[in-house]
């Protein structure tokens, strides 16, 4: 039963769970965003250039049908969720980051005779043995 217990940790690490909720919430996401392009940005696109639906553009080669339309809506979506993923989570994570550093404090220092990373709270240098204020 060791295995079944150890299954059970497996599950429930916090990676994994993280990483359910985040398949979820990316595929509600991307549901949203393709409806958003079909609905809204194709239909703008559409009206400038004079398609109604960029889903019936196709041209045909040696009986072969090639549904290129279909591609563009996929290619306006995929663009879509990437710059909202950039701008609206990207951006405002790394954001956060660096404030987040700005006000910690470092974990080490840099030794001013070697220039070697030491801890903070260290004394003396373990590389050069220089004596630190």
């Amino acid at each position: 039963m060791k295995w079944l217990d150890d299954f059970k940790k497996f599950l429930m690490q916090g990676n994994l769970v993280t990483l359910a909720v985040a398949f979820v919430i990316g595929s509600a996401f991307a549901i949203v965003v393709k409806a958003l392009v079909a609905d809204i940005i194709t239909p703008i696109i559409a009206m400038i250039i004079g398609k109604p639906s960029f889903e019936t553009l196709t041209f045909t080669i040696n009986s072969s049908v090639f549904a290129y339309g279909d591609f563009l809506n996929v290619l306006i979506a995929f663009v879509s969720t990437a710059a909202a993923v950039f701008f609206f989570v990207v951006k405002p994570y790394e954001a956060l980051q660096a404030s987040r550093a700005k006000g910690a404090d470092p974990d080490v220092k840099e030794c001013p005779e070697c220039t070697t990373e030491i801890p903070y709270r260290a004394r003396r240098c373990p590389a050069c043995t220089a004596q630190l204020s």
